[in-house]
């Protein structure tokens, strides 16, 4: 189960910022942010290097895609395709919302259930495929702070949404100019759990039975799209392993 936290605030000067833990089983290879596709050279994203696509990823037109597990949907499933190549397929839009409807006729039988995020300076949107007998569903998030795991968004049906997001509600928010990013660091790198939760709804997850939190993110889009966007990545866990920007 994946994280992903959203403060959408259209008309601010950093009006999409987003963190992200990677939760995986923690021998499954991949590749730290990169231009790792030659077909795809405007895409930076973390590779897995199992299925080749990516948990989360951004183009060089300012859109932003990651992608999470549903409950009980971890790993590959004989006869699906990775679900690693949504991301990919959307960072090939110049515009989230190009991008989400895209997707939004994606063969959703293809893939095992997801949820998804995709965004950019002007919009958001959460894409879900709740079930196996779902279709791909797209909603735009709207201004403020979302935050997704296995669940849908802002569900309290999650301890860890729970649990986390009125942490984040309350916390300073990052200021990506000034290089501030101290109190959503502090967060995502946190072991509290809700009250009779177990541990594998902390923020950050120990390694439990060969399974944990593998790498954190924190992205922000300014909007002034000259700026560029700043990318921050550690691998593990988040404190103490370092925070360092992806190259460009």
């Amino acid at each position: 189960m994946c994280t992903v936290v959203v403060l959408f605030r259209p008309g601010h000067a950093w009006p999409l910022i987003l963190a992200a833990n990677r939760d995986e089983m923690i021998d499954r290879p991949w590749r730290a942010p990169g231009r790792h596709w030659p077909d795809r050279p405007r895409v930076v994203a973390g590779q897995d290097q199992l299925a080749g696509g990516t948990w989360l990823g951004r183009n060089d037109e300012g859109v932003v895609a990651g992608i999470l597990n549903r409950p009980g949907s971890l790993g590959p499933e004989k006869g699906k395709r990775s679900r690693g190549e949504l991301p990919l397929a959307a960072l090939d839009r110049a515009d989230a919302r190009a991008a989400a409807d895209a997707l939004a006729r994606v063969d959703p039988g293809a893939y095992r259930t997801f949820n998804m995020v995709v965004a950019d300076r002007r919009s958001a949107f959460w894409l879900r495929r709740a079930d196996e007998t779902d279709m791909i569903e797209s909603f735009p998030m709207p201004e403020g702070l979302s935050m997704i795991t296995a669940h849908d968004r802002n569900d309290s049906a999650s301890a860890r949404i729970r649990h986390y997001l009125p942490l984040f509600a309350e916390a300073t928010p990052p200021d990506p100019g000034a290089g501030d990013w101290a109190d959503w660091r502090a967060l995502l790198a946190s072991g509290e759990t809700a009250p009779g939760a177990g541990p594998r709804e902390a923020m950050f997850i120990a390694p439990d039975r060969g399974y944990g939190t593998v790498s954190s993110s924190l992205v922000a889009l300014p909007a002034n799209a000259d700026a560029g966007p700043v990318w921050l990545f550690a691998p593990g866990f988040p404190n103490p392993a370092p925070f360092a920007p992806v190259a460009a």
